[in-house]
């Protein structure tokens, strides 16, 4: 569900959607992890003033599971 989340707002938030990459990988602690790979021209987008964008697509990965 939070893959799909990221899939749906991420394109919205950038300027080369077509770029976009998330990847699953194996957390520390057995958990799914879930990369984000942007293009470098939107990696400010996606993290934002003071890091709020990409706390805020934390928090709504967290919620959608």
């Amino acid at each position: 569900m939070s893959r799909a989340m990221l899939e749906y707002i991420t394109p919205w938030l950038v300027d080369h959607p077509e770029e976009i990459e998330i990847a699953e990988v194996e957390g520390e602690r057995g958990g799914i992890v879930l990369e984000l790979s942007v293009h470098e021209d939107d990696v400010g987008k996606i993290i934002g003033k003071r890091g709020r964008i990409v706390r805020s697509l934390r928090t709504l990965a967290k919620a959608a599971g």
